[in-house]
């Protein structure tokens, strides 16, 4: 997608009701944990994403067959042949959620060989704490410039304590204890609804976890797993993403998929704003009805269940045009704040300092040329191209369609002026098979 553009055109008030699609945070986990089963597995409401199709190849070069069924948003993976621990350098490279294979494969082969994984240019990100608690598993690791060759001999239980809550290293050492025998005790552990998708679905194939406060994650190790079916969490990034983007035209809009038990830091900062928010029974389905008088806010982001890291970028679009000064502090990643300039072209009046970013609400921004930088950027920069006066053109699409799938249709079905155009801009949707896929080469 290196010549897509996204056009934005200011829109009036988006509304209407939504569904949301599952967790790109949620899935991409749960594919990897499906090499520890043999079997055929099945997961529903799959987002059709250039990051899932990533995890398709990653788990297909390890000898999984899989169906894709891109219309139903179905994916069945078979691991019965899955013979490989050697993940393809390309892969890694091409998305951070890659180094979430290597507890899964520790656990069934005893060794893995992969590379340094890439992804968004939004800070160091280092896998120094899913090293470490491997090694303290009894992992032997061999580091050859940006690749690593991992070989154990026996999975030792344990405790091993997170110095953060790493959202991947607990999915990961997680994921290697549950094979492993005796009591695994996971201390200082990322509790976000993702990693409790995660738990679920790991519970289902007869792994036994359980969770205590105030952040520790007990593994009692089994012998073997069985496949599962289960259905991915609905995205809250989605969620929130169409929420701004409703607030930020003063519109309303209904998704009764949401969890607001899953957004709750992210909900108050926007009642704060004088948004009005209306939650569903059993915390099930928000609505927002936007005021037409926005107040700044302020927030700094961190682990669950504080203000979600990703949804930063996004709600400082918000802050842009809301009346006041927002003071908005990033904790989680250094490098987290590419967007302020291209919001800056906009007209935004943003300064930076450090970690730190104010932003004082102007009454109008304008359409110009942006680049997004990073996945939840690029969402930042199409929600001020919804209000901004003028065409936004942005590019760095792939960043986009990295995390979301099609959420350009759903913001054009609420009513937004936002159409994709370029290469690959509006690809055939297809049914994906891995053993269609490889007789087709051998022909």
């Amino acid at each position: 997608m290196e010549n897509a553009q996204l056009i934005v055109e200011p829109s009036g008030k988006l509304s209407g009701t939504v569904e949301l699609i599952g967790a790109k945070n949620a899935v991409l986990v749960i594919m990897a944990s499906l090499i520890l089963t043999t079997g055929k597995s099945k997961l529903t409401n799959v987002p059709y994403s250039h990051d899932v199709l990533q995890m398709i190849k990653l788990l297909e070069s390890l000898g999984a067959d899989i169906f894709f069924d891109v219309h139903e948003r179905v994916l069945e993976v078979d691991t019965t042949d899955l013979n490989r621990w050697h993940v393809c350098p390309e892969i890694m490279k091409k998305m951070r959620a890659s180094i979430l294979v290597m507890g899964p494969l520790l656990a069934r082969f005893a060794k893995a060989n992969i590379a340094l994984p890439g992804g968004c240019l939004i800070g160091a990100r280092p896998i120094d704490l899913h090293l470490k608690n491997f090694k303290k598993m009894g992992a032997e690791i061999i580091q050859d410039r940006d690749s690593f060759s991992v070989t154990l001999r026996t999975l030792a239980s344990g405790t091993y304590v997170l110095e953060y809550p790493s959202v991947g290293a607990t999915e990961n050492i997680l994921m290697a204890s549950v094979l492993a025998p005796g009591q695994t005790k996971v201390v200082n552990a990322a509790l976000e609804p993702e990693v409790m998708d995660l738990i679920c679905v790991l519970s289902k194939m007869g792994a036994k976890i359980k969770t205590i406060a105030p952040a520790t994650i007990i593994v009692e190790g089994v012998t073997e797993l069985r496949p599962v079916e289960h259905a991915i969490m609905p995205d809250r990034l989605e969620a929130g993403a169409l929420l701004l983007a409703a607030a930020i035209t003063g519109g309303e809009i209904n998704m009764p998929q949401a969890r607001a038990d899953t957004m709750d830091v992210f909900l108050l900062k926007l009642q704060e704003m004088g948004h009005h928010i209306q939650v569903g029974e059993n915390q099930q389905g928000i609505m927002l009805r936007a005021t037409q008088e926005p107040q700044a806010v302020s927030f700094k982001t961190g682990p669950y269940p504080g203000f979600p890291t990703d949804l930063q970028a996004p709600m400082m679009a918000l802050q842009t045009v809301a009346q006041g000064t927002s003071v908005i502090e990033e904790t989680v990643f250094e490098n987290r704040m590419l967007h302020v300039r291209e919001l800056q072209k906009m007209g935004a009046y943003i300064q930076v300092q450090a970690s730190k970013a104010m932003v004082t609400g102007v009454d109008e921004l304008f359409g110009t040329s942006v680049i997004a930088s990073d996945i939840r950027g690029s969402c930042a920069l199409v929600l001020a191209g919804l209000v901004a006066n003028g065409a936004t053109v942005m590019t760095g699409v792939a960043h986009f369609k990295r995390a979301y799938d099609h959420l350009e249709q759903k913001l054009a079905f609420l009513g937004a002026s936002i159409k994709l155009v370029g290469e690959d801009a509006s690809p055939v949707m297809h049914s994906y098979r891995t053993k269609q896929r490889r007789e087709e080469m051998r022909s």
